[in-house]
């Protein structure tokens, strides 16, 4: 049976993708950040997984403000990525996993979760900053690749709840495949940052931090912030950690906290990276 190894959770920050890019990790503005990841690689490097689902958010390059589903997956045989931009370097095909997304499509949706299946599928920094920060230096991708979108650009989004219970049947998904694979589950975005409006620039470290010690011991109480609360406290983009909340109902009740690295700012963004377990 396929299991579930554990949970990653990291920022995607474009920036950080240029960064790669260039081969600027040893900067001394960005080694602070790379070196929070060091340890993730090495738990990756130990682990080996088969899959990762990376559960983040389209940022216009798949679908657009006329067309945004709450929950999009994708189920092909490779994703690309393209040009958004954003002067990021656009990276080599991923391969993906269609009998495992089809696996979780069917078990997803009969639990209420309405999953817009996507048969083509493009991905952007959302997606490809987080495995490039994992496998870089890599000659290809060591993984498959299960895209899972969430909606965290336009409203109505769905709710923090809604995500933790997501999460969880992803999990129980993920349990009941019927082959000896490693999955690890990547959630993205955030951390509290906003790019426009009054309040640009606004980083709340409190808050961070406070949303990282409870994503371990309490993410029942993550649940309760609504979306207007996340805005609120973490930015019109700091809403994104509602995906953290997907991966982490997908871990199970209780799990052992690996690594943690919080850095501040890059690109007016506090950026978060953290490795969880989960209890069996």
């Amino acid at each position: 049976m396929a299991k579930v190894v554990g949970g990653i959770i990291t920022s995607h920050i474009p920036s950080v993708g240029n960064a790669i890019s260039w081969g600027l990790q040893e900067d001394p503005y960005w080694k602070p950040l790379f070196d929070g990841y060091v340890k993730v690689r090495e738990w990756l490097e130990r682990v080996q997984p088969d899959v990762a689902i990376v559960v983040y958010n389209d940022h216009g390059l798949n679908f657009f403000l006329d067309k945004m589903p709450t929950f999009a997956i994708g189920a092909a045989y490779e994703y690309n990525n393209a040009d958004e931009g954003w002067g990021l370097q656009t990276l080599h095909s991923f391969k993906g996993d269609p009998e495992l997304s089809w696996h979780l499509i069917n078990n997803i949706l009969p639990a209420g979760f309405d999953l817009t299946v996507c048969q083509e599928m493009l991905i952007d920094h959302g997606f490809i900053v987080p495995m490039s920060v994992m496998w870089s230096d890599k000659p290809e991708w060591p993984v498959k690749a299960v895209p899972f979108a969430v909606n965290t650009v336009l409203f109505p989004l769905p709710t923090a709840q809604r995500c933790f219970d997501l999460g969880r049947q992803l999990g129980k998904a993920v349990r009941s495949y019927d082959e000896d694979i490693k999955v690890v589950i990547f959630g993205t975005g955030g951390m509290s940052h906003q790019l426009s409006g009054e309040r640009a620039g606004l980083i709340n470290k409190e808050f961070d931090l406070e949303f990282m010690e409870k994503i371990v011991s309490d993410p029942i109480a993550l649940t309760r912030y609504s979306n207007t609360d996340l805005v609120k406290l973490a930015g019109s983009e700091g809403v994104e950690l509602i995906m953290w909340l997907v991966m982490r109902g997908a871990l199970g009740n209780d799990v052992n906290e690996v690594h943690r690295a919080y850095h501040l700012p890059v690109s007016n963004t506090a950026a978060g990276v953290m490795v969880l377990e989960p209890v069996d």
